[in-house]
């Protein structure tokens, strides 16, 4: 898919990032800190430990420390399978992103859909019920807005997005059958995907720089103004 990316010409994608070889750095880096973050959660307790709980996410917490809303994506389950299939699905699309988009709109992509993972859970959340206080880790949000934002990258490569929107659906489909799975999250970090990604792939050549930074920061203050608003319902319901 790299490959289908690429117009040799002019050295650039089709989305206007610089051709790089080599490994995919930004993928990689994102998969260690992951991967020493679990470790950490290990050795400090494990998901009541010390290193989770400074940085998870639960609607609750993150109105008083809102850098929640990031860290929680870089910690995990203590249970091996929840981080293996995290980074696995990263590793599946991250390279092909990170080469498509460039290193900058990549970490753009996916910093927003991991916020927009715990926005997910924010909206959603019931401030008179117990998902209120209760805690979503993980880097689903994340992995799933790069789910997102494929679609309209291989559609505008002409290519078949067919197989990515089953995974999705399936993935969509296991709350119904598995506990303890945060679909919100997976909601908000796919809109988020799905609008970047769309984003990036109808920009024109001569506005691809524009829209490039331009539509990473309207995404943002749109999930500022979303998490403002829900939290500014919650005095109303005379719970503070």
């Amino acid at each position: 898919m790299a490959q289908s990316a690429k117009q040799v010409r002019s050295g650039r994608t089709v989305f206007g990032a610089t051709v790089r070889g080599g490994r995919p750095v930004v993928t990689l880096t994102i998969i260690g800190l992951c991967a020493v973050s679990w470790v950490l959660q290990l050795a400090t307790g494990g998901i009541n430990g010390t290193w989770t709980t400074m940085w998870e996410f639960w609607p609750a917490g993150g109105q008083e420390d809102p850098y929640r809303f990031l860290t929680t994506a870089f910690l995990h389950s203590t249970s091996p399978l929840h981080i293996l299939f995290n980074m696995y699905a990263l590793w599946l699309v991250g390279p092909f992103l990170e080469q498509a988009f460039g290193r900058g709109r990549f970490v753009a992509l996916y910093l927003l859909a991991a916020v927009g993972g715990s926005v997910g859970v924010l909206l959603l959340a019931d401030p008179l019920g117990p998902s209120w206080r209760t805690a979503a880790v993980g880097a689903s949000g994340a992995v799933f807005g790069l789910f997102g934002a494929i679609i309209p990258v291989l559609r505008r490569l002409g290519r078949n997005a067919g197989q990515i929107v089953a995974l999705i659906a399936i993935n969509m489909a296991l709350p119904l059958f598995v506990d303890n799975i945060a679909w919100e999250a997976h909601v908000g970090g796919l809109v988020v995907g799905l609008a970047i990604g769309a984003g990036y792939a109808v920009a024109p050549r001569e506005r691809q720089r524009l829209v490039g930074w331009a539509l990473p920061v309207l995404v943002g203050l749109v999930l500022v103004a979303l998490t403002v608003w829900k939290y500014s319902t919650v005095p109303s319901l005379g719970l503070f």
